[in-house]
């Protein structure tokens, strides 16, 4: 844990306001996840994307039952902002645990899922994604680890998102989805 507080320590010694107000603003897109929830609602209204705003709110859903209803809890891992309380907050501290980050596990599965229905978008929002993820450290809300596991977990939903959609889709057409 102590090189993950190296990490956080050094994107402490990196703080400029314009790189605050930037991660600022990611971060707000993460919160409740809000962003992604209005581009999968929107990607449904649309009938050319209607599967892929299935995937994504598919992706959120399992991000969501995984992340804060089995993992937060189980796992209670403290923020490290908990366990170093010297550090000033630029963000309110979150009440919930630590591990994954939510921030970046709904970003990535978000992004996951547009990849893995072939959209090129998804390749802006895994850049977003990956920002998010940095904010929750240069914040001091996460450790790198949660960082890690919501990257790789995020991912995993997305994919599930896409398979999910897919078959509803081949279901819906009679086309095989593979």
């Amino acid at each position: 844990m102590e090189w993950e507080f190296e990490i956080l320590d050094f994107l402490q010694s990196i703080h400029a306001p314009v790189l605050t107000r930037l991660m600022s603003f990611v971060t707000f897109l993460g919160e409740a996840g809000w962003f992604w929830i209005l581009l999968g609602i929107i990607l449904l209204c649309m009938k050319r994307y209607r599967f892929t705003g299935i995937a994504v709110l598919g992706a959120l859903l399992l991000d969501f039952v995984m992340a804060n209803l089995l993992l937060k809890p189980f796992v209670a891992r403290p923020r490290p902002c908990w366990i170093n309380d010297t550090v000033e907050m630029l963000v309110r501290v979150p009440q919930d645990y630590s591990f994954p980050s939510g921030h970046t596990m709904a970003s990535f599965a978000a992004a996951g899922a547009l990849l893995f229905m072939g959209h090129r978008m998804g390749i802006w929002a895994a850049l977003l994604a990956a920002l998010m993820g940095i904010s929750r450290l240069y914040f001091y809300v996460h450790f790198p680890t949660d960082v890690l596991a919501g990257t790789v977990l995020g991912l995993a939903c997305g994919g599930l998102g896409a398979i999910l959609a897919k078959k509803l889709q081949a279901a819906r057409t009679g086309k095989d989805y593979l």
